[in-house]
Order: C-alpha cells, then sequence, then structure tokens
C-alpha cells in the first residue's frame, strides 16, 4: 500500500498487487503445512470408519484470512490432496473427487469473506460458513462417489448414504470449529505482530487494537453443541430398531458410536461455551 500526495494537497491511496511469486510461496507454505498437520491424525477416522479427524483446518483458515482467497483456496486444496496420497501410497482418486474441490471452494470463500472486512466478528461467522459448506462439498460428494461408483461399497452405507453424508458433514464441522475458533485468532495475531510487512494494515490494526468478542465467539460454540447434545439424546432415548428400519444407520455398532459422537462433541463444545462466557464475565468485572 503506498501513499501518494497529490498537487492538492490529498493523500491517494494507491494498492499494489503482490508480485505472483510471493502468492505462489504462500501458497505452497499453506499446502505444506497443511499436509504435515493434518498427517498427524490421518489415522483417526469418524464412527463410520471414514473422515478423517483434522484439526489441522486451522491452518488454510489463518492463510485465507492473512492473504487472500487463492493463497488459502489452493493451499487446501493442495494440502488435503498430498496428505490423502501420502497416507495411501498413490494419488487418491476419493481425495480428487471430493476434497479438493470441497477445500477449494471453502477456503476461497474463507478468504473472500475475510477480505471484504476483517474482524473478529467476520472470522468467526467464516468460520461457521465456510466449514458447513466445504465439509457439505466433501461428504456428499465423497460418499456418492462411493455408492454409486465403486462396486465394492457395502449395501448399508449405499442405501443410507444421504444420512452418512450428514453424518460426516456434523462430525466433520464439530470436530473442526473449536480448533479454527481457539487457535485461528492467535496465530494470525502471532503472523501479524511477527511480520507485519506480509499483511495489511487493516489487518495489522484489527489483531493489535481489537479483542475477540467473546460473546459471538462462545454462541459460535454454544448452538451446534446444543444441537449435537439434542441429536445425541434423541438417539438415546429412541428404540434402536427404528432407527436402523429407517436407514438412518447401517448397524448397530455405528449407532452406538453415533451416540457417542453426538453427545461427547456436543458436551465439549458446549463446555467451551461456557467457559469463554465465563471468561468474559470475568473479564468485565476486572474491567
Amino acid at each position: 500500500m503506498v501513499k501518494i500526495i497529490a498537487q492538492s494537497g490529498e493523500r491517494v491511496t494507491v494498492s499494489r498487487r503482490k508480485p505472483l511469486s510471493i502468492d505462489v510461496a504462500q501458497c505452497a507454505m499453506c499446502a505444506v503445512l497443511y499436509a504435515m498437520g493434518s498427517y498427524l491424525t490421518a489415522y483417526l477416522s469418524s464412527p463410520w470408519g471414514s473422515g478423517q479427524f483434522r484439526p489441522a483446518v486451522v491452518i488454510p483458515a489463518v492463510f485465507a484470512s492473512l492473504f487472500g482467497p487463492m493463497v488459502g483456496g489452493l493451499g487446501a486444496a493442495l494440502g488435503t490432496l498430498i496428505v490423502d496420497s501420502a497416507k495411501y501410497g498413490q494419488i487418491y482418486v476419493r481425495s480428487l473427487v471430493a476434497a479438493v474441490p470441497g477445500n477449494f471452494v471453502g477456503f476461497y470463500l474463507f478468504g473472500w469473506l475475510m477480505r471484504r472486512k476483517f474482524s473478529w466478528e467476520n472470522f468467526i461467522k467464516a468460520s461457521q460458513i465456510t466449514l458447513l459448506l466445504s465439509n457439505a462439498i466433501v461428504a456428499f460428494l465423497y460418499v456418492y462417489f462411493r455408492a454409486f461408483v465403486e462396486v465394492s461399497y457395502p449395501v448399508v452405507f449405499r442405501e443410507a448414504w444421504v444420512y452418512l453424508s450428514l453424518g460426516l458433514v456434523a462430525w466433520w464441522y464439530v470436530t473442526m470449529l473449536p480448533f479454527v475458533l481457539l487457535l485461528g485468532p492467535p496465530l494470525i495475531r502471532a503472523v501479524g505482530s511477527t511480520f507485519p510487512g506480509l499483511v495489511s494494515v487493516q489487518i495489522r490494526s484489527s489483531t493489535m487494537k481489537r479483542e475477540v468478542p467473546r460473546r459471538s465467539f462462545s454462541l459460535a460454540m454454544m448452538l451446534p453443541g446444543l444441537l449435537m447434545l439434542l441429536i445425541g439424546m434423541v438417539i438415546t432415548f429412541t428404540d434402536p430398531g427404528k432407527v436402523l428400519a429407517l436407514n438412518l444407520a447401517p448397524s448397530a455398532l455405528i449407532l452406538a458410536g453415533m451416540q457417542v459422537m453426538f453427545l461427547g462433541s456436543g458436551a465439549v463444545l458446549f463446555t467451551l461455551s461456557m467457559l469463554a462466557l465465563a471468561t468474559r464475565r470475568l473479564t468485565g468485572k476486572a474491567e
């Protein structure tokens, strides 16, 4: 960003686009860090046996916030392809079909929303919107591909493919959201203060002067937490035979895993939201 003094004495701000080489370097760094972080949890999956536990999703969220939509989108797409291919020892077709487009769309949107106006309120909203959207894209494309293209996919999964897709969306959302909200702001602050020349003036001023709105932060985890608890209680107090008859779960074992997942993740999200709210109250009293 450069300021030029015109003859009339007015200041005119002229923005200079980053060199392409910097975009490429930032994208490559995002992809490598995302792949490395994701590989650490690559073998932890959902109750359905697919769907990786991936707290490293905070990495492309931070890059998209700091360096824009293309860096975040391409970095996330390449990173997920690298880690999936490394895990299976070959170019992973399912990743190309589902994870690559889902990650690209989600984190491109994340960066676009944050570029419009950088604020912590926007960060919280962008986290919720993009995690839902990107996970829905990945889940439905992945399960549909396996159910209707791969003949080896079990029939019970094929018959319940819509519910399985929705379950994966819920699994990814509730396991990713806390990491993005809890780790994203401090990482963005750290990069903004350590490398101020790499980020915009708006980001530097927002990260240094404005605190994360704890009420919005708390509600962002409280509402999905309560929803997960409600779903878990419905599963708990419903006759398992009826649930299985409706193809809401492929087997009794997976139904039990779903119960634990919804109750456990809901309890964790709700507890974190209450801690954030309590911290806000204590801080308010201290101030």
